[in-house]
């Protein structure tokens, strides 16, 4: 992914081999060479900031999506419960009921 935006490998430094001139390497060479090491490594450098600033995002995101996963496993959790407790209400009350008529239609008590 951003292997195209590095012109070279550690392998490329290492191996490069200067010419040498009467008075030793070529400066012009050598400092095109040298531009050229800035240059990845201020691109590098861009490339870690953006993969720093993704990943902040990225950990931002899911930290808040955890949050709200909580937040939505404990609201169905009460509810949930408070639908097993209100069936059981709701059938206790029918029984109530059910025995409060069968009292007036038996002549029960």
């Amino acid at each position: 992914m951003y292997q195209d935006r590095i012109v070279l490998t550690s392998r490329d430094i290492l191996e490069k081999d200067f010419k040498i001139d009467t008075r030793g390497y070529r400066p012009q060479e050598v400092d095109r060479f040298l531009d050229m090491i800035i240059k990845d490594y201020d691109e590098m450098t861009s490339i870690i900031s953006e993969l720093e600033s993704d990943k902040k995002e990225l950990l931002d995101d899911n930290l808040r999506l955890k949050k709200e996963l909580r937040n939505l496993r404990s609201k169905l959790e009460l509810a949930t419960t408070n639908d097993s407790q209100g069936a059981t209400g709701v059938n206790a009350d029918l029984l109530r009921r059910l025995s409060n008529l069968e009292k007036i239609i038996y002549g029960k008590e």
